[in-house]
């Protein structure tokens, strides 16, 4: 038997489903929304675990090792359509939907409820939205629909009004750390960097704990932040040259920069309030004594500003240049 579905936080939303499947309610499509690594398309492959295991151990559980369990947890199930972004595009195609659509006619192959995975479904054009609409209104009965999205203004209220909304939310970093430390058997100050770097998004923590290059990465784009406070210029421009070369790894960088310069600011305003980057404190209180808090917080504006380009036309590295130019120079 795997306990609360083997998830990090959002017990409650578990115990909703398990609810709904046990008093024959379960609807026929949900939207799960939230911030990207917050556990949306884990929670749909639990219920799709649940939906289909062969050999379940109690009512509305999984055993996670049968045929089924093992290809849904793995998205390798011939009964899973997968619907997302295809490498190269910026949106969800109608043409795409269309083709989901004919698949969910069809009876499973396998299992006993086709499940369709629509991934950043806020991503789909207009066309492609409103191709999904029969399907959600007339559903087959063997078929579960999973959407994921932000939130709910990303999607047309035709498609919200259709599914059961399962809205997930950041868990507290205190609560996710304990969790952590125990699934991961870590030791609490390890959890509690894990924890507090990823905002409590409980996926975001599970990728750097098996990623450990990712906490390599950071550390070097927190080393460079603070290099460049005391650059020259002509470095400055260098960097920026070699940093927009890779536009999703810049926008990367800038989410690290972001987060520490936010702390900078909570202890520029000598906030209690816990910071993303523990491991960094003796550097966040040097600049918070050295600037004041205006110029942390043109930091913090410009960073951002620079993010909301990045999702533009905006030539990246003119972007990166003249944020450089805005930190300040020690």
């Amino acid at each position: 038997m795997v306990a609360h579905w083997d998830l990090l936080s959002h017990a409650w939303a578990v115990r909703l489903l398990q609810g709904q499947i046990i008093g024959g309610s379960l609807r026929h499509a949900y939207l799960f929304t939230g911030p990207a690594g917050v556990g949306r398309r884990t929670l749909a492959l639990r219920l799709a675990q649940v939906q289909n295991c062969t050999n379940p151990p109690s009512p509305a559980e999984f055993c996670g090792v049968c045929r089924a369990c093992r290809g849904f947890a793995s998205m390798q199930h011939p009964d899973l359509l997968l619907l997302k972004v295809e490498d190269g595009d910026r949106e969800i195609k109608v043409d795409a939907v269309r083709e989901l659509n004919r698949s969910l006619s069809r009876t499973p192959l396998e299992a006993r409820f086709q499940v369709a995975l629509l991934l950043g479904f806020e991503q789909a054009n207009d066309n492609a939205k409103n191709a999904l609409l029969k399907t959600l209104e007339e559903p087959n009965p063997s078929v579960l629909i999973c959407l994921t999205a932000p939130d709910i203004d990303s999607l047309p209220e035709t498609i919200v009004s259709r599914c059961e909304v399962i809205r997930l939310r950041p868990a507290p970093v205190g609560q996710l750390a304990g969790e952590l430390g125990v699934q991961l058997d870590l030791p609490p100050d390890k959890a509690e960097l894990l924890a507090s770097l990823s905002g409590g998004l409980p996926g975001l923590a599970l990728s750097l704990h098996a990623q450990p290059g990712l906490l390599e990465q950071r550390a070097d784009w927190l080393l460079a932040c603070q290099q460049l406070l005391s650059a020259k210029r002509v470095e400055r421009f260098a960097f920026a040259d070699k940093a927009s070369k890779d536009r999703e790894g810049m926008r990367a960088l800038l989410l690290v920069w972001l987060s520490f310069w936010r702390d900078v600011l909570l202890r520029s305003a000598r906030s209690s309030a816990r910071v993303s980057n523990p491991d960094w404190e003796e550097q966040l209180d040097s600049l918070a004594q050295g600037l004041t808090p205006q110029a942390v917080h043109r930091s913090v504006n410009a960073i951002e500003r620079t993010l909301d380009q990045l999702t533009t036309n905006v030539n990246a590295r003119l972007a990166m240049e003249v944020l450089l130019l805005e930190l300040p120079n020690l």
